[in-house]
């Protein structure tokens, strides 16, 4: 056979096997990931979240995954356009619980497609799966990446003021110097971050000389937390009735609430605004991290940035919550996970991809995002990871412990209600309300009733 014969040949078969293997990748049926309404747009977490599409990919050969990266910032208007075409993605995520109320309705419920593959469940915390579900049982999520609160203290500030640490264990009491044992809930810690609250004269908040308006450290808040985390920290509640489509605030928000202003006002352990802007407890992480703040009950998220400890030489561990008013331990826990669409062309086939990413991929994909891995499988390497950051021995057991205590969906702090974003805006209001210059003399249970009021409202535009 002659060169040219030889080229026409080669040519030729070129030709057909092009036109065959488009063929065999289209018989493959497609699943689309979007992302990122949260994390998952920088480079090296798209390297990670490639990676373990084509692992999945190369894992079996029925499906075909790919991704559609779009920035956070648009996200949100490119995806409510997709859903709108008809052009729904099968998998959205990684994505929070408040991330996923502007799709509330899109949401597909998991618990067929779990109970028809017999995807095992048995290997998460129940209380995280309670999570996910609704009043009406439907499974809208599976575990995957938790925060749940914890007490951040600064151990320098307490070996100074010559204190035990909080308690690292649930059920355990808080110790006094002198050896007297005290539950450990919100009011001994409004207790303790008196005596770790000092002024400019080294006067604690105890002490008759203290002069509120020159502190220098302060006791005790709730980092970046917005009000229904707050409220939540302190007791659990259902305020959103799908039902009646209405907004009730219970009787703990305005018990809340005046702790809250109390422990700002009053006791003087929880910066106000004026001091939260302050130089003082300026940080790469606000006020805890400027190693002028005790105790900060905070999501575990909060260790992305706390590399002030570092820079500033303090060493911070991690303590369980205190209890919350009615005396139990609730646990207010973040949480992103993957979610399905109702609109999913190929649901079986979506949540096949769903669950390997959930497992296989949880590995990879905890350690870009940062999170904190819902299967224990994975949750070691977190912690190791963690401990090369900061190595002074952070008790990290303590956030396996508190998972048990999750809220359940319908009274987590970032539960659904309608037109999400206006009614966040008013609670953020009433927020700055309480912690600006008049927020001594605000009327607490007047507020709450305006609040609940204009909530309602909000909801029913």
């Amino acid at each position: 056979m002659n060169r040219s014969k030889s080229l026409l040949v080669a040519l030729a078969v070129l030709l057909v096997l092009t036109s065959i293997f488009p063929v065999f990748a289209q018989d493959k049926i497609q699943v689309t990931w979007f992302c990122c309404l949260g994390t998952g747009d920088n480079p090296q977490q798209q390297e990670a979240q490639n990676q373990v599409v084509a692992d999945f990919n190369a894992s079996q050969d029925e499906i075909e995954l790919s991704i559609n990266v779009v920035v956070n910032q648009s996200a949100r208007d490119t995806l409510a356009t997709l859903i709108a075409s008809g052009n729904s993605p099968d998998i959205i995520g990684p994505v929070g619980v408040g991330g996923s109320n502007a799709f509330a309705d899109q949401w597909a419920d998991l618990q067929p497609l779990v109970d028809a593959s017999g995807f095992d469940l048995s290997g998460f915390d129940p209380a995280l799966v309670d999570l996910y579900r609704t009043d009406d049982g439907q499974l809208l999520g599976i575990p995957f990446l938790v925060f749940p609160a914890v007490t951040y203290f600064n151990r320098g500030l307490f070996d100074e003021a010559g204190l035990n640490y909080p308690p690292q264990e649930f059920g355990a009491p808080y110790v006094m110097p002198d050896g007297t044992e005290m539950v450990w809930d919100y009011n001994t810690a409004a207790e303790i971050a008196k005596i770790l609250t000092v002024d400019v004269n080294g006067n604690d908040a105890t002490m008759e000389g203290f002069d509120p308006e020159n502190i220098v450290q302060f006791g005790f808040n709730m980092q970046w937390a917005r009000v229904r985390l707050i409220m939540t920290n302190l007791q659990p509640e259902v305020i959103y009735d799908a039902e009646g489509n209405s907004v009730d605030l219970p009787d703990s928000w305005y018990s809340a609430s005046q702790w809250v202003q109390d422990a700002i006002w009053k006791w003087h352990i929880w910066p106000n605004a004026a001091y939260e802007s302050s130089e003082l407890l300026q940080g790469g992480g606000g006020a805890f991290s400027s190693g002028n703040l005790a105790m900060a009950v905070t999501p575990l998220w909060y260790t992305c940035c706390l590399a002030d400890s570092i820079t500033k030489g303090f060493e911070f561990d991690i303590a369980v919550v205190p209890r919350s008013l009615d005396g139990e331990y609730r646990v207010a826990t973040d949480a992103d996970t993957f979610r399905m669409t109702k609109g999913s062309a190929n649901p079986e086939a979506a949540f096949a991809a769903l669950s390997y990413i959930l497992t296989e991929g949880a590995g990879p994909l905890s350690l870009t995002y940062g999170g904190y891995p819902a299967l224990p499988a994975y949750q070691q390497a977190w912690i190791e990871g963690k401990d090369a950051q900061y190595p002074f021995g952070v008790n990290w057991s303590v956030a396996q412990a508190s998972l048990a205590y999750n809220n359940p969906g319908p009274a987590h702090h970032e539960a659904f209600f309608p037109n999400w974003q206006k009614g966040t805006d008013r609670h953020d209001a009433f927020w700055a309300l309480l912690t600006g210059e008049t927020g001594a003399t605000v009327d607490v249970a007047a507020e709450l009733d305006q609040l609940e009021a204009d909530w309602n409202a909000i909801v029913n535009e």
